[in-house]
């Protein structure tokens, strides 16, 4: 069973950046992603060193028992609106069943108890099944349905919305981490 206290999320860093480039150039990855060209090392570091001064947006690292398995990132964050977008991927191939939604659980409770937002909310391509069980999984409603939205090689792929509330959150937390913590003391 897992254990909460083998499970955290933390900031990105410097040491990090080689993995989270592997992962995000994988094709398993990419092929999620807005942009899926392959990033060259030179532009991630770029990319990184921008992260410093940007107080709209936080990527952190998944990790179990200190083990790098994924990213979790929020960004547009809205601090007068009380809200932003996230995004998540396991980088990590072959882990066990449940483990992308413990990072879901560690992400919530980033987004709504550390970052104080209000309303969290994602988009997905409308072929990433996964994805879009994941989201209902975790109780996100759907917000929106754009059709043949963004190009993606040949073609143009629709995109769907999500989003939650904290007051959801709120409601669903504990049943949430009952399930992926069932012999954690809450």
């Amino acid at each position: 069973m897992p254990d909460r206290e083998d499970y955290r999320l933390r900031p990105i860093e410097e040491r990090d950046l080689e993995l989270v480039l592997q992962w995000r150039n994988s094709d398993r990855i990419r092929r999620y992603m807005y942009r899926d060209t392959i990033i060259e090392m030179d532009e991630h570091r770029e990319w990184y060193s921008r992260l410093a001064g940007n107080a709209d947006a936080v990527y952190l690292l998944f990790e179990a028992n200190h083990t790098p398995l994924g990213v979790v990132n929020f960004t547009d964050i809205d601090r007068i609106n009380g809200r932003c977008f996230w995004g998540f991927y396991l980088g990590e191939e072959h882990l066990p069943r449940g483990t992308g939604t413990i990072m879901g659980v560690l992400g919530l409770e980033y987004a709504f108890e550390t970052l104080k937002i209000r309303k969290l909310c994602g988009e997905v391509f409308g072929f990433n099944s996964s994805s879009l069980k994941f989201f209902k999984r975790l109780g996100f409603a759907t917000e929106g349905h754009f059709v043949e939205h963004v190009l993606k090689g040949d073609r143009y792929e629709d995109i769907i919305t999500f989003a939650m509330f904290k007051t959801g959150w709120l409601e669903n937390r504990h049943s949430l981490e009952a399930a992926v913590f069932p012999d954690s003391r809450l």
